[in-house]
């Protein structure tokens, strides 16, 4: 049950992360109680629906077996930024959801001319066995074809995947930024906290269960209340009921949120074990393709975004990673926005204040680290 004692946008973040937060660990546990259940009454699009399309005009550079790499570039001039989405519950079309909640719209805008996304594939059977590294993999894979070194920009999830592979391929990557990610899992947060006072052998029935996928419709059809007005409006920051193209955000919203992803067993039994459980990352305990990462070893400018009423990730959470990491003080910024862990994302004020200064910290000249001065809000 979310908390109703503090502020009204405290209550819509709470309530939005219970009922699409991007992480299916609340499903799980629901699942524990109802797996028995699991293939009677599965909820799925409807037949008709075509799958969401995106916003900003694109093309397919590259087609992976975990995902297509999608190019948004207004240029082949450029230094190249690639944004790694999360691989969770939903669609990668979070990043690009609508006009006037497009990250990739608001990069563009902000001058970022080469611009390219990971549109992470739904697992099938032949991708049970997909582990971390086979997406850490990949994203090596993207990253030669656009050409390192890149910006890597991580949402949520696919921040602790981009600081990964900043480690593991430190001379690829050039700037990095971490928005709503989870890396300390000793900061606490509900989600950690559910994930450790569960067995894991709980997470073990669920792949077998599923085959080896973990399905998302039947993860989605056991929240406990449907998604509402409040939580829609909560994520795009704005009002959804005073005109025609309110209403169609959300439908549009709607519709992201019937749309999900599965995900492949071994994957995410290693997230659940590795990265919330034991808290691999950030005790220096990972090995990513064969090699231990060290954080301390990640030296490259940083910008770490977070929300203030983020319940999923929170603030204190998304922050803590720049003691992790070797980048000296000069090269790390930081921003916080009052919103929740959604807002980041597709949050209308989110996007033009944040993003924007990420988009010129991008493009900036930042120069000798012992002498930068700090970019001002």
């Amino acid at each position: 049950m979310s908390d109703k004692t503090g502020p009204p946008e405290r209550h819509a973040g709470a309530d939005l992360a219970q009922h699409v937060w991007l992480w299916p660990f609340e499903a799980t546990r629901l699942m524990l109680d109802t797996y028995w259940q699991w293939f009677a009454d599965r909820a799925q699009r409807p037949e008709d629906e075509a799958p969401l399309p995106w916003t900003t005009p694109n093309r397919g550079a590259l087609q992976l077996p975990s995902m297509r790499l999608v190019d948004f570039s207004r240029s082949a001039e450029g230094r190249p930024l690639l944004v790694c989405a999360p691989y969770a519950l939903h669609r990668s079309v979070i990043a690009d959801f609508a006009p006037g909640h497009s990250l990739v719209e608001v990069l563009r805008n902000a001058g970022v001319t080469r611009l390219y996304l990971t549109d992470w594939r739904s697992a099938t059977s032949e991708m049970r066995h997909f582990s971390i590294d086979t997406y850490l993999a990949e994203l090596n894979v993207a990253v030669d074809e656009i050409g390192p070194p890149v910006d890597l920009a991580g949402l949520c999830q696919g921040g602790w995947l981009s600081l990964l592979y900043a480690a593991r391929f430190p001379g690829k990557v050039r700037r990095l930024v971490l928005a709503g990610s989870p890396i300390d899992i000793s900061v606490p947060s509900q989600i950690a906290k559910m994930v450790v006072s569960l067995p894991q052998p709980g997470f073990e029935v669920l792949a077998r269960q599923g085959d080896g996928i973990i399905s998302g419709a039947n993860m989605l059809q056991l929240w406990s209340m449907p998604l509402t007005l409040k939580d829609a409006e909560a994520a795009l920051q704005r009002n959804l009921t005073g005109s025609e193209t309110g209403r169609a955000l959300r439908d549009r919203f709607e519709r992201w949120n019937r749309e999900t992803l599965d995900l492949p067993g071994t994957y995410y039994l290693q997230v659940t074990d590795w990265i919330f459980r034991q808290n691999r990352i950030a005790h220096g305990d990972f090995v990513a393709l064969g090699r231990a990462v060290d954080l301390a070893e990640v030296k490259v400018p940083v910008f770490l975004l977070a929300a203030d009423n983020d319940i999923v990730v929170p603030r204190d959470q998304a922050l803590a990673t720049t003691r992790l990491l070797g980048t000296p003080p000069a090269w790390q910024e930081r921003a916080t926005e009052p919103c929740g862990h959604l807002g980041l994302f597709m949050g209308c004020k989110a996007l033009n204040n944040s993003w924007r200064r990420i988009a010129r910290w991008l493009q900036a000249d930042i120069g000798d680290a012992s002498e930068a001065p700090r970019m001002s809000a």
